[in-house]
């Protein structure tokens, strides 16, 4: 395993020296370590010139791979200790925009009560963006919205269908707008659920007869939704709890059209192969209980 944590650290800091210094071991020791590698898998890892090192196809690929080990060993670590009883170890979840304001709330509070040594990252992203990830196992779930079936590699478990609505900055000159039809002049930016941004807004637009939306930006951070939409002309369809999210609704307004506009349903996504540590697992658990209060409060009947 030293050798997988001297290929990735010399990945990862583009220099053997570097990653010396990261790691506190000699640079003749790292050096060897490395040599050792190629040696042994048949094959350079490592571009090396006067400004470090890069990586070959063949690293790139086993870069993956070691990624996935260093992952692993670290989930079966944790694992390990929270069975015996501790509540310390590491998860590294996604969650998209909708997500973080439906769900998060609600489960975090709790996972911390339980879990109150666990190091959680969060990354705020949609599936397409992290996919490999997860297959890899570099991240341990994602709660967002997933237009895609269940597949060999990954369990998509619905939690709840979604609506978009359209937003605007408060004073937009398209606010009183009443359809889709009404806004085919209007620049919008979007982020996409699958690999293609125009996915997101064509197929809806064409479905009713209109032009193609011009999109003019692609973003990947609620941020950049915010303050694209909040300064700007553009708009943007976003799932409905941006609508009600205390730090957004004072300066968005939402344009009322007509038309019922479906959003892919929000989803727990991991992977089919190894189950999630007992933490991983009790955040899951608190995802859908606050799922289901969620569809309490909305339905209530």
């Amino acid at each position: 395993m030293n050798t997988v944590r001297d290929f990735l650290a010399v990945a990862e800091r583009g220099s053997v020296r570097a990653a010396s210094r990261q790691l506190g071991v000699a640079q003749p020791a790292m050096t060897r370590s490395i040599h050792e590698l190629e040696k042994e898998l048949g094959t350079e890892l490592f571009e090396r010139s006067a400004r470090g090192v890069t990586l070959t196809a063949m690293g790139e690929v086993f870069r993956r791979r070691a990624q996935a080990l260093r992952s692993e060993m670290r989930r079966a670590q944790d694992e390990i200790d929270q069975l015996k009883g501790r509540r310390n170890g590491h998860l590294r979840i996604c969650m998209s925009s909708a997500a973080h304001m439906a769900l998060f709330p609600g489960a975090l509070r709790p996972f911390r009560q339980r879990f109150p040594d666990v190091d959680l990252e969060v990354i705020d992203a949609v599936l397409p963006r992290v996919e490999r990830e997860l297959i890899d196992g570099t991240i341990d779930f994602y709660v967002g919205p997933s237009s895609d079936e269940p597949t060999g590699e990954l369990i998509v478990e619905k939690l709840f269908d979604n609506e978009r609505v359209v937003l605007a900055r408060r004073g937009h000159p398209l606010a009183g707008a009443r359809s889709l039809a009404e806004l085919t002049g209007a620049e919008w930016i979007t982020t996409s659920v699958t690999h293609r941004a125009e996915d997101e807004l064509t197929p809806l637009f064409y479905s009713r007869g209109l032009p193609a939306p011009r999109i003019v930006v692609q973003a990947h951070s609620a941020l950049t939704f915010f303050f694209t939409v909040a300064y700007s002309d553009m708009l943007m369809m976003l799932p409905l709890q941006w609508e009600h999210s205390e730090p957004f609704a004072g300066l968005l307004t939402r344009i009322d059209v007509g038309e019922t506009l479906q959003a892919p349903p929000i989803a727990i996504v991991r992977r089919a192969a190894l189950p999630l540590t007992p933490a991983g697992e009790y955040f899951c658990d608190m995802i859908r209980r606050a799922a289901i209060h969620r569809r309490s409060f909305m339905d209530p009947a």
